[in-house]
């Protein structure tokens, strides 16, 4: 039996390969430092969890729940109020498993076969895997050093934007740490309204950017709600990243559309989680900025000693990551990851996981405290990569 060939850009054997060796490195006694996977290592905040577990002592919270709740929607629409300063009603707002989940989904409510979809390169793979599953034809638009990572419109063939139904925005940038600059969601926005094309912005590191920088929504731009929805994360602001707690929120036609596709594959949210959500959104934010701080430390601790020992760190302006150019010349990015492990002991992303553009570049994760992102570096230093 042949399965769909859309599969085949997802790249589970680079993960697998890094696994395997990574394994057998253990067992040989060697110590490893894994910093490949963003899976924050900060603890769950009490008031969401005793949500969650009060909740989920009720029988009747263990029925489906068939939709978002009412009090859940008013959450999310008073925080956009409160922490953006956007102005949502509750049809603008609904549940996800997750940003990933809801990605993956999404291009199937909007696309026909053969669709063009504008996607970021390098970018989170989702971006790929949704629209390829929905049938699109994706087009990469690059994310390079010359426009310090951002999306650059003027480089996008017209005669590729007149067909393109949608475009993948993702600020801050997982992987290569980008920012929003002042002016830019006002060019994509033009660029959007001039080819008819919708916005899909996901904002899943809004509270993890640094140096002062304010994380903001693409909706608080004028015209954005027009032309845009945004995927929006519980996950590493509030640690709940198991939960899978995400929302899409915006252009009410766009949140019906996939509303309907989602009612043929689900029966809603789990209630607990749902009532942890709203913990979560009412609550008060200073265990995330204390937490956007102290990732600030990691990046800095990472960045300043990997500068030291000669590594180019482009970015590292927000998320939980740091993308970095592969030293000494090298370009192949597998290859180094499998000799950085073999030789440091340190596991990291190899750039060509995310895209062609991603190609002499590896992702670090933010995921070990300072004292410990130090012993990397040295680590590293000592392995003479």
């Amino acid at each position: 039996m042949q399965f769909s060939k859309r599969l085949d850009r997802f790249g589970e054997e680079i993960f697998a390969a890094l696994n395997n060796r990574r394994m057998e490195l253990e067992a040989q006694g060697m110590k490893i430092y894994n910093m490949s996977v963003g899976t924050p290592d900060f603890k769950t905040p009490e008031h969401i969890k005793k949500a969650l577990a009060a909740a989920a002592m009720d029988d009747n919270n263990w029925k489906y729940s068939l939709r978002d709740l009412p009090e859940l929607l008013e959450a999310v629409c008073t925080y956009y109020k409160k922490r953006f300063d956007v102005n949502l009603t509750p049809d603008m707002v609904m549940t996800v498993y997750g940003s990933q989940e809801g990605m993956g989904h999404l291009g199937m409510a909007l696309c026909d076969e053969g669709d063009v979809v504008l996607l970021p390169d390098p970018c989170y793979p989702v971006f790929a895997a949704g629209s390829l599953m929905a049938g699109a034809v994706p087009y990469y638009y690059p994310l390079v050093a010359e426009h310090d990572f951002l999306p650059y419109v003027k480089d996008i063939p017209e005669e590729v934007a007149k067909k393109a139904k949608y475009m993948v925005v993702s600020l801050p940038s997982n992987p290569v740490g980008s920012i929003a600059t002042p002016g830019l969601y006002e060019e994509i926005i033009a660029f959007a309204k001039k080819y008819d094309i919708l916005i899909i912005h996901d904002n899943a590191y809004s509270d993890i950017i640094f140096d002062g920088a304010h994380g903001g929504s693409f909706l608080a731009t004028e015209g954005a709600k027009e032309i845009g929805v945004e995927f929006f994360s519980l996950s590493k602001s509030f640690n709940v990243t198991g939960a899978r707690i995400s929302f899409l929120v915006g252009r009410a036609d766009v949140i019906a559309a996939l509303r309907k596709l989602r009612s043929q594959i689900d029966f809603g949210m789990f209630l607990p989680i749902q009532k942890a959500a709203i913990a979560a959104l009412n609550g008060s934010l200073e265990s995330v900025q204390e937490q956007c701080r102290m990732y600030q430390e990691r990046r800095d601790a990472l960045c300043n000693g990997l500068r030291e020992i000669g590594w180019d760190l482009p970015n590292g302006k927000g998320t939980m990551f740091v993308w970095a150019r592969i030293p000494g010349g090298r370009t192949d990015s597998m290859a180094f990851c499998m000799e950085l492990m073999e030789k440091a002991g340190v596991i990291v992303t190899p750039g060509a996981s995310f895209g062609p553009h991603g190609e002499g570049y590896v992702r670090f994760a933010l995921v070990l405290p300072p004292e410990k992102i130090r012993e990397v570096v040295e680590a590293i230093r000592k392995s003479g990569i």
